[in-house]
């Protein structure tokens, strides 16, 4: 008797949530109103990762700062207006994030797909899109949640406030993952994504400079000073480990060795509560890395989607429809 009326109550607590304009995502969302929907992103990531190898990682970053900044929306997508606030000039996104021409083509290859019309969200593609990068990295793949609805709005003071810090310690990070409902063990789970990828010098000046030895080997500081100068460079790429183009664990094995491009990297592996989930990453092939970051990657896309009849199916990925 008690598991019936357990039975009803969750029954009642989907309905209300169907009522109110809610609806929980799946795998198999698109399978009926447009099952061309994901082999059509698929390609155009494969396509944009072959021509650079760089983009995986773009996409990758721009899906993880959607999420955090009012949920997984596509909110980081749009264009400043008079009304949009874009978050593109927030000072995590502004002149480092990129790919939003790779999202504009597959926008228009996926609608091409599903008969011309407007039937995939912004968010979902950048969902579906950052799967698709890691796994033309040699990274591991996950079954993607959908039905997510887009965004009307964006919030550069918001993304200011909840994008994590390159330049943040262990106790800021935990409470910044924190939330957006996500643990300790999804905080090294998903700064792993920086197994691939570059930084802007400005991002790690200070760290190659400033740091102890006691916190960043002397050796990676002085390569590292080779191209992020005292006073310029601002725009200088340096490498997130020593195998950018490639998903793997060598992201971990790097800070065990206090090689950690960024003060948030090595701040994982400083002395504190995370040091044991680095240390078993950076072991057996980085197997419980992979499980753990398709696990994590599922969870953060389930930050506050708008689903049902909320928000829209966005024409165009760069502005709310008119």
């Amino acid at each position: 008797m008690a598991n019936s009326h357990r039975a009803i109550f969750f029954t009642i607590l989907l309905l209300l949530a169907v009522a109110a304009g809610f609806s929980p995502l799946s795998p198999y969302y698109y399978s009926k109103i447009c099952p061309k929907a994901l082999p059509a992103i698929r390609r155009v990531v494969e396509a944009a990762v072959s021509r650079e190898r760089r983009m995986g990682a773009s996409l990758l970053r721009l899906h993880f700062h959607d999420c955090f900044v009012q949920g997984c929306d596509g909110s980081i997508l749009l264009d400043a207006t008079p009304t949009i606030d874009s978050e593109k000039t927030a000072l995590p996104n502004n002149n480092s994030a990129r790919g939003f021409e790779v999202i504009d083509m597959i926008k228009a290859e996926v609608d091409k797909a599903c008969g011309g019309k407007p039937v995939v969200s912004c968010a979902d593609i950048l969902a579906v899109a950052a799967r698709d990068s890691v796994v033309a990295l040699g990274g591991p793949s996950w079954e993607v949640q959908l039905g997510r609805r887009d965004s009307t709005s964006a919030s550069r003071t918001t993304a200011n406030n909840d994008i994590p810090s390159p330049f943040m310690d262990l106790p800021a990070l935990k409470s910044s993952f924190q939330k957006q409902g996500l643990n300790e063990r999804d905080l090294v789970a998903l700064s792993g994504g920086h197994t691939i990828g570059f930084s802007q010098c400005q991002f790690f000046r200070n760290r190659i400079f400033n740091e102890t030895a006691d916190n960043i080997d002397a050796e990676f500081a002085r390569e590292r000073r080779a191209s992020c100068f005292a006073g310029s460079g601002d725009a200088n790429l340096g490498s997130l480990d020593g195998s950018p183009a490639r998903f793997d664990g060598s992201y971990f094995k790097n800070l065990v060795e206090k090689k950690g491009l960024l003060h948030s990297d090595q701040a994982l592996f400083a002395g504190g509560s995370t040091d044991s989930v680095v240390k078993g990453y950076g072991s057996n092939n980085g197997r419980s890395f992979w499980f753990d970051f398709a696990s994590s990657m599922v969870k953060m896309g389930n930050i506050k989607p708008l689903t049902g009849n909320l928000g829209q199916i966005r024409v165009n990925c760069r502005k709310v429809n008119a």
